[in-house]
């Protein structure tokens, strides 16, 4: 019996690609995305079920989910992908904007993870994977927002080992660097900020230093395949980085203290 995955926030970047990855592999692909009626790739292949899922709307994640099993008999691993970033300083943020990033990043996943809970338990087996970020890990400037986020994933997920471990319940945390997909068009969201803003020059300087990490040559097909990796290796290892600029900043971290590294991104950035 072929195996089935449901993953969030498929028209797109990291997604997408997953959603390719899985069919590839022989699986049945639950692609779950807002607009489905806008997707005109995965839905021409043969067990992809794309279907509507907005992560914060609780109606719609019971009915995809619903749905995908009456689909396919079952779900056996769930892929937490959907998400977007806001850029710029705290104190310029609108509630609305604080909240949404919250709303979309932590509570939606938790959501979705809700509504396939009580599936993986009966069938005492799953894998859910969460996405996370280097983010998630270390933090850079004008991101605080995001990090929040992806701060409360990690803390989530490591947590909820031990409640569903006993269940047969594995979890995964992905951890990507920097890579060029869409994100930075489609799922950025910028605070507003007005000329003489007392923020804006550090700011300027910050973006011109992240474009640069963003004309990365990092391949992220490498994220599809490190997913469909934690999806199948049958271990208990819970943290996936993924990408070289990944990896060498959190070798850093480890050697550094809090000022050091503070002292290091400062510089690096232009701040």
């Amino acid at each position: 019996m072929k195996k089935t995955v449901l993953i969030t926030g498929t028209s797109s970047g990291f997604g997408k690609l997953i959603s390719k990855k899985f069919h590839q592999q022989g699986w049945n692909v639950i692609a779950t995305m807002r607009n489905p009626e806008k997707e005109t790739e995965l839905n021409q292949l043969e067990n992809v079920f794309v279907t509507h899922l907005d992560v914060t709307n609780k109606d719609s994640i019971l009915k995809s989910v619903a749905e995908g099993i009456e689909k396919f008999g079952k779900i056996d691993i769930l892929v937490n992908n959907a998400g977007f970033g806001i850029y710029g300083p705290i104190e310029d943020a609108t509630e609305e904007q604080v909240r949404k990033q919250m709303e979309v990043n932590y509570f939606g996943l938790v959501n979705v993870t809700k509504a396939v809970l009580p599936h993986f338990r009966s069938n005492r087996e799953g894998v859910i994977i969460n996405f996370s970020s280097v983010g998630g890990r270390v933090v850079f400037p004008y991101l605080s927002m995001y990090h929040a986020t992806k701060f409360a994933v990690e803390g989530l997920t490591e947590s909820l080992q031990y409640e569903l471990n006993p269940f047969g319940i594995k979890l995964k945390l992905i951890e990507p660097g920097a890579y060029n997909t869409d994100f930075a068009t489609r799922s950025l969201d910028w605070v507003e900020m007005k000329d003489g803003n007392a923020y804006k020059p550090k700011f300027n300087a910050f973006l011109k230093a992240s474009a640069k990490m963003l004309g990365t040559e990092q391949d992220p097909q490498d994220v599809a395949n490190i997913t469909y990796l934690a999806a199948t290796d049958g271990s208990k290892k819970l943290r996936y980085p993924v990408g070289a600029d990944c990896e060498q900043i959190l070798a850093a971290r480890e050697q550094m203290n809090d000022i050091q590294f503070n002292e290091m991104i400062i510089e690096q950035m232009g701040l």
